[in-house]
């Protein structure tokens, strides 16, 4: 990823995932060749890199092949880690405790004999590793991690996700100052320095030692809460060595909670300063978007007319506000879920084409809220997704009888504008361009350039348009209009030039 050391004005190195996946192997050959602290290490951080990509883009993509690449290098993973730590451990005996230390002794020792057999069952681990299988993930994740542009609207979602997570996690390690908090609080700042590393290379030039900063203290802390339940397991008297370790051990644990204290605390503190970086107001819901775009893209089987859909629906929509057809089309935020809900609409033919409704409600259901959305926002959109299509909406159902009744009202004709749109869609209709809508005493009228008029088109208007109807208790008409003519804009014609402006 890109160090903080480039030259400025210059672009920022991108290493995105086919660089960390290719590191692998290379690493993979170093730890054969000698298992040493450093070389272990380097692997460790090259599948650390690939597996929290992938867990970021599950979110976003329900591809298989994400977490076929995270399951491919666990096991690896964790038997590295387990001689790591062992080295690491190592390493801190050594630095706080006085060589005629008994404890120090028996500590090396016994570190000494786990580092030999974690070093052979190291090196077996990485013989088995699948490197074939291995280069043919890398060959198919290549493409689908271009779903999510480097220093893109989606990507800074993602990061604001990761940054929000974390931040619960820094004010409940403040509170309870337990190892476990801040055990997780480490988790937390690692997932949200890889995302950005990752995935916000111009960002991670101006955060990025302030982020291995704070790594590199939760990683010393977590080093000496582990060594402080390494010597508790200790079996025999030891005295005042004992009593000697433990106020060895406080006293670098508390340096370390107060370093980080220091730079995330007060106004100007590390976690203050990257949100106001992050997306707000307008840019966060335009984010939002684009993340569920990237979604949407993931699973569509065809795009182009998910997109037309889109069009049609949003169109529909912004014309009946115009013309005030129904209070509900006035209310904030509607336009955002009618937005995200056509965008998503499609989900479900990837996922399962047996049974679109049923995959895309568990998909959605399954996905995290994204930031500047509500609960109760998401579920709205949830539902009118489901009832785009197929079986209308019904009391009867339990989840959509838990709505208050203008919320019912609401599903209703989100999930009424987006069903028309999709018959529209159906009817011949390659562009939602010219598409008006008009208010009349007894009707509204929609009049749509290009539309076929045919049996067919009439009897899947008809059907499409009743749910829309009979919630704004209003005649719905649909026709056909004339196909608006492009206009194309000749060059202007270069007059030719007289003899004294030539000269």
């Amino acid at each position: 990823m890109a160090t903080g050391n480039s030259v400025p004005g210059s672009k920022p190195e991108i290493r995105g995932l086919q660089y960390w996946m290719e590191r692998v192997l290379k690493e993979l050959e170093a730890v054969r060749k000698a298992p040493e602290p450093d070389a272990v290490h380097d692997l460790r951080v090259a599948i650390r890199r690939c597996r929290s990509v992938a867990k970021v883009m599950e979110e976003v993509d329900p591809d298989t092949a994400w977490p076929d690449m995270r399951q491919l290098g666990k096991k690896l993973f964790r038997q590295l880690g387990e001689l790591r730590d062992t080295q690491v451990l190592e390493e801190c005996v050594k630095q706080l405790g006085p060589e005629e230390d008994p404890i120090r002794q028996q500590l090396l020792e016994r570190f000494a004999g786990e580092e030999q057999e974690l070093q052979a069952a190291a090196l077996k681990a990485v013989d088995k590793f699948e490197h074939k299988a291995w280069r043919k993930l890398e060959r198919r994740l290549q493409k689908r991690s271009r779903l999510v542009a480097p220093d893109g609207l989606a990507a800074e979602c993602l990061a604001l996700e990761r940054l929000e997570a974390a931040k619960d996690l820094h004010a409940r390690a403040l509170r309870a100052e337990k190892p476990e908090a801040w055990h997780a609080l480490r988790i937390g700042v690692k997932r949200f320095r890889y995302t950005v590393e990752s995935l916000l290379p111009t960002l991670y030039e101006q955060w990025g030692d302030d982020l291995k900063h704070l790594q590199d203290l939760l990683g010393e802390l977590h080093d000496f809460d582990v060594l402080a339940s390494k010597i508790a397991e200790l079996t025999g008297e030891f005295g005042e060595a004992r009593s000697g370790w433990h106020e060895r051990i406080a006293s670098q644990r508390h340096e370390r909670m107060e370093g980080y204290r220091a730079v995330t605390l007060g106004d100007g503190g590390s976690w203050q300063r990257w949100r106001q970086q992050l997306p707000e107001g307008s840019r966060l819901i335009a984010a939002a978007q684009a993340r569920l775009r990237a979604t949407a893209r993931a699973v569509e089987t065809n795009s182009r007319r998910a997109t037309l859909v889109s069009r049609l629906a949003l169109r529909l929509f912004d014309a009946a506000r115009r013309l005030h057809v129904d209070p509900l089309f006035a209310r904030k935020d509607v336009r955002k879920i009618l937005r995200a809900a056509a965008r998503l609409h499609a989900v479900g033919t990837g996922l399962d084409a047996e049974s679109p409704r049923k995959a895309t409600r568990k998909f959605l259901r399954s996905m995290a809220v994204p930031p500047g959305w509500s609960e109760a926002e998401w579920d709205v959109l949830e539902h009118v997704v489901r009832y785009h299509r197929g079986g209308l909406p019904d009391t009867q159902h339990k989840s959509f009888a838990n709505f208050g009744t203008e919320e019912q009202r609401l599903i209703c004709v989100l999930a009424g504008v987006l069903r028309l749109a999709r018959a529209i869609s159906k009817c011949g209709v390659q562009s939602a361009t010219g598409l008006r809508v008009e208010k009349s005493v007894d009707a509204v009228i929609v009049s749509v350039p290009g539309m076929e008029e045919s049996p067919e088109s009439a009897a899947r208007l008809a059907a499409a348009k009743y749910p829309l109807e009979s919630t704004l208790k209003q005649n719905l008409i649909v026709k056909a209009a004339p196909l608006v003519p492009k206009v194309v804009r000749m060059p202007k014609k270069e007059e030719p030039q007289s003899a004294s402006a030539a000269g």
